[in-house]
């Protein structure tokens, strides 16, 4: 009975691998080749008995023929790619399109009724983005049903240039991205878009697009200089009403790393998204950065303003929030530096952390186009023991709000080893607010301006919350406050039980010191009554 049942999987199993060797091949070929190249598919026409049901066909994007697909051939090509010398991708577009100023390029859109599965009730769409700009890199699209992969081919009459003068027949461009927007009972929205590198981003409904994700992040601040893996292919699974979810499996690679990605969207209150990853070194990695997250930050309250900006705030998120491993609720405002600062936030084990824009008043930011204050949180929550590493925040000096000056990430403790696998999991929260959220007062506002003397720097910190309305813990709340270097002078607590707040008064002495880390938590009997809020105040 065992060789009975041995030959037929035996049998199964060959052509598994041969369709595998397929895949493979025209992976690894297809990085360096330009797209157009081979735009037949990933493979071979099939039979007739292998063609994809006829629901599957798009209304607009032709198809390229259909091939096998797996999830495991995504990790078996990134695995495969690691052990061959690194290719960057053919980048090469015409140059009307490389060219574009931004401006010129918004305005080349697909045209109303060519999203992928508009029309089929999956409630889901697919908007495969032009290239152009800088976003000249391509990134092949792929569809999945029935374990079959399609790829999706480049039409230039799908896109409306607008004024823009184009020939007539430009080729097979490719595609340097593509929007997901999720279908509701209004029509269908934009909750995600994949473009460039390895960038991505989402929101909730009524947001604007803010925050930006990467899906790795390699020697980021390195003087070494900072790597920039990219999605080489992404494959998109049909979705089903029903389930409700988008599954988006992606290859990505770069000089010291390539990896399988697996993102399972899911839009609701919240767009939640689920990543799964494993990472092949193709050399040692010392400075790898894990759910990677950049945002803007021109000004805030906490900064010395050097423009002349009408506007009061000009900032997508207010800070980091941190949830150790040991069940600590940190709060790091940030700031935009005078000075490139790296700050790190060394845990074991965290339970989550993220960028959240905690201000959602319109008057604090008064900005009628960019609306500031609908600008999504982006929350990480770990899947399973990241170990020891820490949360690292990276500020940059900026002048220009088109500017991502504000990053963080997790960094391992334990770097790569060449040749190494390794896996990682976390979902991401894309909110008005965060899934989990400190059970104490938070801080709501960070203030800072000139002091009693040149020397000095007056800061004053808002904190609210339903725990500050009981009159016991009112009484005998107290700041415990520290800072080093320096010293801090003149505290003052001003507390409220009706308005549920309590507002810290003080300032900071440097000395002849260029910088001061700050410490502040609310207590009550020697209990915290407030999430820990860090600051490094800069010369």
């Amino acid at each position: 009975m065992f060789f009975e049942v041995a030959a037929p999987q035996r049998a199964v199993q060959v052509g598994f691998m041969v369709e595998r060797r397929a895949f493979l091949k025209w992976v690894l070929c297809g990085i360096a080749a330009p797209l157009g190249a081979g735009a037949g598919g990933i493979a071979g026409t099939p039979s007739a008995a292998e063609e994809i049901a006829p629901s599957e066909p798009l209304r607009s994007f032709a198809l390229g023929d259909p091939a096998p697909f797996d999830p495991s051939m995504v990790t078996e090509a990134a695995r495969s790619l690691s052990k061959r010398p690194f290719k960057p991708l053919v980048a090469d577009i015409p140059g009307m399109f490389r060219d574009l100023s931004y401006e010129q390029y918004a305005t080349i859109r697909e045209r109303p009724g060519t999203a992928i599965w508009a029309a089929e009730n999956t409630g889901f769409s697919i908007a495969p983005l032009h290239r152009g700009f800088i976003f000249s890199n391509p990134m092949e699209i792929s569809l999945v049903y029935d374990a079959r992969a399609r790829r999706v081919i480049y039409d230039q009459a799908l896109f409306d240039f607008d004024r823009l003068a184009t020939p007539s027949n430009i080729g097979d461009l490719g595609f340097s991205g593509f929007r997901v927007l999720a279908q509701g009972q209004g029509g269908f929205s934009e909750r995600a878009i994949f473009q460039g590198a390895s960038f991505f981003r989402a929101l909730a409904p009524g947001q604007t697009f803010g925050t930006m994700a990467r899906a790795m992040s390699i020697k980021t601040a390195d003087p070494r200089g900072e790597e920039f893996p990219a999605f080489r292919s992404v494959w998109i699974e049909r979705p089903t009403l029903a389930a409700g979810a988008l599954v988006i499996h992606a290859l990505i690679d770069s000089e010291s790393v390539t990896g399988a990605y697996r993102f399972t969207l899911r839009p609701g209150d919240a767009t939640i998204i689920d990543t799964e990853c494993t990472l092949f070194a193709r050399v040692a990695v010392d400075s790898l950065g894990l759910a990677t997250m950049s945002a803007t930050h021109l000004s805030g309250p906490l900064d010395e303003r050097r423009d002349d900006d009408l506007r009061p705030s000009v900032s997508e998120v207010t800070g980091l929030q941190m949830l150790t491993g040991k069940g600590e609720w940190l709060w790091r405002p940030v700031a935009n530096r005078n000075t490139l600062q790296i700050s790190t936030f060394v845990d074991e084990s965290p339970r989550g952390f993220g960028f959240l824009q905690r201000d959602r008043n319109f008057d604090h930011y008064q900005d009628d186009d960019q609306h500031y204050e609908t600008r999504p949180s982006l929350w990480i929550e770990p899947i399973g023991d990241w170990s020891a590493g820490g949360v690292q925040l990276v500020e940059i000096p900026s002048v220009s709000e088109a500017n991502d000056n504000i990053i963080s990430f997790w960094k391992p403790k334990q770097p790569l080893a060449a040749g190494s696998e390794t896996f990682f999991a976390y979902r991401q929260f894309w909110c008005w607010n965060p899934p989990e959220q400190p059970p104490l007062a938070i801080a709501t506002q960070s203030r800072s301006g000139r002091g009693s003397s040149s020397k000095r720097r007056r800061f004053v910190v808002e904190f609210a919350g339903d725990i500050l309305s009981a009159p016991e813990n009112s009484e005998a709340l107290k700041a415990n406050l520290s800072a080093a270097p320096g010293s801090i002078v003149a505290v003052r607590t001003f507390t409220s039980t009706d308005k549920k707040t309590c507002r810290v008064l003080f300032e900071i002495d440097p000395g002849n010191e260029t910088y001061c880390e700050m410490r502040l938590v609310l207590e009550a009997g020697g209990k915290p009554m407030s999430e820990t809020w860090l600051y490094r105040w800069t010369l």
